[in-house]
């Protein structure tokens, strides 16, 4: 029986000529990824990538760690959950570029809506009431990250105690909307389009979103080793502009409609464009009859949303202390911040390249070329 080694194993020179090996989830928020490799924007910037679709974040944070990915679409907390070594063996990682903003949603069941619930007070008093019952099964996609942080203080804002009164599971987001429709799950915290599935299916409801939640939270990250960052710079610098400018093209409003019929090919999410298109649109589905205007559902580039500023990992990693997901040593260590979310690093690539190439139309997307995954 073969055995996984205990820490991540150098790249051979083998690795050197090849394409970038760049892994995604099929989500709303890996927008700038498909963008960048339709609207040619790697090969621009002068990088060959290869995309992979990978099923869910444990994977991601395993094939960074051991070279099968070179750089990877992730939770922001999980650059904390990887350094320290938290669940996976330690290994120093960075991000350059924040992906986006906000993207998640709270879906509930049909059932816990047919027994009253509407908000978090009545899921409370629902759960209140059930105490000698099998308690409720909620996920979420991965522990470090923001939708296990919105969904446990959603709980508690409803006097629940997370780890009492419920029980929460991890779910690759994928997986989210068939063990809501197979009842293996009464609810559940993750991003777009999951949460429009589930509503337009009628499997659920969603009571709450992160850009209500906690407006302009960070939520995806261009996640990095330090390693490939150092021996690879010149493609990891590539990657950050492509991706960058794909981001900004994403963020225009005009594009909004042609990037959800670009997602919805069978590489990327593999989803009808109607499911995805609104949460994009600004006008998010709740369920029931109710549409909320949510202009910032997805935030991947406006107003620095890109820059992975310090003042933006250090809340993330006071968050993550609070909810007893860092030791405290590390929650206290004020040097964190700054190694892993790399502002310099950030401004240097992007001062040497300030003028974007000027882009396709959106009429101009070439045809979906095929992914692995």
């Amino acid at each position: 029986m073969t055995t996984m080694p205990t820490t991540p194993a150098a790249p051979g020179p083998a690795t050197r000529g090849r394409p970038l090996r760049v892994g995604f989830v099929a989500l709303t928020d890996a927008a700038p990824f498909a963008v960048a490799q339709e609207l040619g924007l790697f090969a621009r910037h002068g990088v060959e990538v290869e995309l992979r679709r990978e099923i869910g974040w444990a994977t991601i944070r395993d094939k960074i760690i051991y070279g099968e990915l070179d750089a990877a679409h992730a939770p922001a907390p999980m650059l904390w959950s990887v350094q320290l070594g938290l669940g996976c063996p330690p290994c120093d990682a960075l991000t350059a570029l924040v992906l986006g903003l906000n993207g998640n949603a709270i879906t509930l069941s049909r059932a816990l809506w047919e027994a009253g619930v509407r908000d978090a007070a009545s899921l409370g008093e629902h759960v209140r009431t059930r105490r000698a019952r099998e308690p409720l099964t909620l996920g979420v996609v991965f522990p470090f990250s923001s939708h296990q942080l919105l969904l446990t203080d959603w709980l508690r804002s409803a006097g629940l105690d997370p780890a009492k009164d419920v029980r929460i599971v991890v779910v690759p987001p994928a997986q989210m909307f068939r063990n809501l429709a197979a009842r293996t799950l009464d609810g559940f915290c993750a991003g777009e389009p999951w949460n429009s599935l589930a509503v337009r299916e009628g499997a659920g409801w969603c009571p709450a979103w992160s850009a209500a939640l906690q407006p302009g939270h960070v939520e995806k990250v261009l996640l990095v080793t330090r390693r490939f960052a150092e021996t690879r710079a010149t493609e990891h610098a590539a990657l950050v502009r492509a991706l960058a400018e794909a981001a900004a093209w994403c963020d225009e409003p005009q594009h909004r409609e042609r990037l959800a019929e670009l997602l919805a090919q069978a590489p990327y999410l593999n989803l009808p464009a109607r499911v995805i298109a609104p949460a994009l649109l600004g006008g998010f589905d709740c369920g029931h009859g109710r549409v909320e205007a949510v202009p910032d559902f997805h935030v991947f580039h406006r107003g620095e949303a890109s820059v992975p500023a310090v003042e933006k990992a250090r809340p993330l990693q006071r968050a993550l202390g609070a909810a007893g997901l860092l030791p405290a040593t590390a929650a206290k260590d004020p040097e964190l911040p700054r190694r892993l979310f790399r502002e310099d690093l950030h401004r240097t690539i992007l001062s040497t390249h300030p003028h974007h190439h000027e882009i396709a139309p959106a009429s101009d997307l070439r045809g979906v070329r095929s992914l692995s995954g």
